[in-house]
């Protein structure tokens, strides 16, 4: 199955049209450039890999910037191949993006969960512990994992302190919410593995998602171009009618009155 990939940006919450609050991952998709095809003829099964992220060329080896260079392409951080039947639809160059999803579709996210390092059977496993009070020399050990003479040894898969976590993860069924072409974002409902800045996969449960001509940046309209039409939508001529000279009616002069002198009082001498 054809699928994208991108890097998570975090967690945020947004809120629905009923006013319902619905918790997102941010996801920055593509655009994803396909690099080479495999085909059944000379490769034996039919599959496109595609080339994400930009890096310096002292961090990728010789025989890899070779392979891109050849073909006049950047150089990818990352380069995954994707199994899909529909090869003939594409060709090496071609840019996938985010607008090749629709708001409601299934995907199945993949990536390296966050590395928790040397943890104990509690949190690597789960379980309960011994008892807490005094006395008890058993609080958050594993307890007694030995056998008798027969098998006389420890079963495989024991569940055992170690190394817990920094492991490929895939959760499936996770709804797109919303989809940002202008910022190459994906929102997806509920939480997604890997840390801030790990790489993802997104795969979509729908084969229909191949076939959709949105999915290729060549059929978007480039900004410059959208921008060019709307300055000309606002540029063209449109009558102006004179401005009515309103005339305002004199107010009238109100006269002043003299002030009433206040009269004498006489002075008895």
């Amino acid at each position: 199955m054809l699928g994208l990939m991108g890097r998570k940006k975090g967690m945020t919450q947004i809120f629905g049209d009923n006013g319902n609050q619905i918790p997102v991952t941010v996801i920055e998709v593509g655009p994803c450039t396909v690099t080479q095809k495999r085909t059944t003829e000379s490769d034996g099964y039919n599959a496109l890999q595609l080339g994400f992220g930009i890096t310096k060329p002292k961090r990728m080896s010789k025989p890899r910037r070779g392979h891109l260079e050849k073909k006049g392409l950047p150089l990818f951080t990352w380069l995954k191949e994707f199994r899909t039947d529909n090869v003939g639809n594409f060709e090496a160059g071609d840019e996938l993006w985010v607008g090749g999803f629709k708001a409601g579709d299934k995907v199945h996210v993949r990536g390296l969960s966050k590395g928790r390092g040397f943890q104990g059977v509690i949190k690597r496993h789960g379980k309960h512990g011994g008892p807490a009070s005094h006395g008890s020399h058993l609080h958050r050990r594993p307890g007694s994992i030995g056998m008798r003479t027969s098998p006389a040894r420890v079963f495989k898969n024991t569940r055992l302190p170690g190394h817990m976590g920094d492991e490929a993860v895939c959760v499936k069924n996770l709804e797109v919410v919303a989809v940002r072409t202008d910022e190459n974002i994906l929102l997806l409902r509920g939480a997604v593995p890997g840390s801030k800045e790990g790489f993802l996969t997104i795969t979509p449960s729908d084969v229909e998602f191949e076939t959709r001509p949105e999915l290729k940046s060549s059929g978007r309209a480039a900004p410059e171009e959208a921008e060019a039409s709307e300055g000309t939508a606002e540029a063209a001529p449109s009558e102006e009618r004179p401005e009515e000279k309103k005339t305002e009616a004199a107010e009238p002069v109100k006269e002043e009155k003299p002030a009433q002198e206040a009269p004498k009082k006489e002075t008895k001498e």
